[in-house]
């Protein structure tokens, strides 16, 4: 079975401290939850949780949905947000997860990308240089998403064309978002095999697409 790779790049900078790092752990339960009830993403979904503050961590490496183990994820009571030096790691990884395809063996499917934020690179130079790389890849689909008053849209447009922005990142806002995610990997997975980018589902009142 040819895998679908998604990979979700997630800031835990000082400001996700508290309630926001809390609400973003109930979230994504949710949305693993809801996966598991779709037959087809447990036959193909392998799912990467990055991190990135000070640090970037592989919380989860890419492992098989049906075998997935979401740990708590923690963050820094303060510190910078190094989305760019976040992006380098999620390229590194692409490069070595990713199976290409052969005359002897089909490749994985294209991958999707998830990258969250609360706020702006504190590296954004390196992060303006990887943008371009992220761009050059061969990816299925790559979504932005903003959170609250301090995320820049803008700078989020320079990485990808899908670009979501969150009134805030409390608990129903969060979890409304992971399951709009979870019907966009659903729709990945159904537009497998065509060739095409995956086209994204209308998303709930509470995200508002950024034009």
């Amino acid at each position: 079975m040819r895998r679908l790779p998604v990979y979700f790049l997630l800031d835990t900078s000082g400001s996700m401290y508290g309630e926001p790092i809390q609400a973003l752990n109930n979230a994504l339960s949710g949305m693993i939850n809801t996966l598991r009830s779709d037959a087809q993403a447990l036959d193909s979904l392998w799912i990467s949780i990055i991190t990135y503050d000070r640090e970037v961590k592989e919380i989860v490496p890419l492992t098989e949905l049906v075998n997935f183990q979401l740990p708590e994820i923690t963050c820094p009571q303060s510190g910078p947000t190094n989305t760019g030096a976040g992006l380098d790691f999620v390229i590194q990884k692409v490069n070595k997860d990713v199976i290409k395809g052969s005359a002897t063996q089909k490749g994985d499917w294209k991958p999707l990308l998830f990258v969250f934020t609360d706020g702006k690179p504190s590296d954004i130079q390196f992060y303006r240089e990887k943008t371009r790389e992220i761009r050059n890849m061969s990816f299925g689909a790559v979504v932005g998403c903003a959170a609250g008053h301090m995320a820049n849209d803008d700078i989020l447009k320079e990485l990808t064309d899908n670009v979501v922005h969150l009134a805030s990142a409390d608990s129903s806002t969060l979890k409304q978002f992971f399951k709009w995610v979870s019907e966009t990997i659903e729709q990945g997975n159904k537009s497998q095999g065509t060739g095409e980018s995956v086209t994204l589902p209308p998303p709930p009142s509470e995200i508002t697409v950024v034009i």
